[in-house]
């Protein structure tokens, strides 16, 4: 198994539509980075939240989320209360072929002011817009930035092709394109 470099990563997107819309450079102007990288593509967090909050609800369960647990948000900039989290979602809708699968880690422009992005891998042959998990680890209310980057994914291609792909098993987030709690 290995990373895909980014010439790859254009083909596959441009022919194949993996990564749609697919900006084929890095956008680096006055923006926290996004697009195509060396060996990935720096993913956006698009501009639909929901934050996460105490006021209603004391407990978080992954099998029986409570949205009263949730305020929705719509904006240029979110803003992540201390020691809390929200879910957004990508821009990006991505099909991923069957013979490759993702690592996708937060960036470190974020990182470094202890906002961390969780994102499951995306197996083969899922696809959809990611649904990403923003904590804010400090003391202070945090931003995020809708439409700029937020994470990188990078594409590892396997040597022969899965036995059962996300897409045989029909994964229970196949075709996402909204915010997606977790399911059971």
């Amino acid at each position: 198994m290995g990373a895909k470099p980014d010439h790859w990563i254009r083909k596959m997107a441009l022919e194949h539509r993996m990564i749609e819309p697919f900006v084929d450079r890095l956008e680096r102007n006055n923006v926290i980075s996004y697009g195509l990288s060396s060996y990935g593509y720096d993913i956006r967090v698009s501009d639909e939240f929901l934050i996460f909050t105490n006021v209603n609800n004391s407990l978080v369960d992954p099998k029986q989320v409570d949205e009263r647990s949730m305020v929705r948000f719509k904006g240029d900039i979110a803003i992540i209360p201390p020691n809390s989290f929200a879910l957004a979602k990508t821009v990006e809708y991505f099909r991923i072929p069957r013979d490759v699968i993702t690592i996708c880690v937060g960036k470190s422009t974020y990182a470094r002011c202890g906002i961390i992005t969780n994102v499951t891998p995306f197996e083969p042959e899922w696809e959809g817009t990611a649904t990403l998990e923003i904590s804010n680890t400090t003391t202070l209310p945090a931003k995020i930035y809708a439409n700029e980057g937020i994470a990188q994914v990078i594409f590892l291609s396997a040597d022969g092709l899965c036995e059962v792909s996300y897409g045989d098993r029909k994964g229970k987030y196949q075709g996402q394109v909204e915010i997606t709690l977790p399911k059971v």
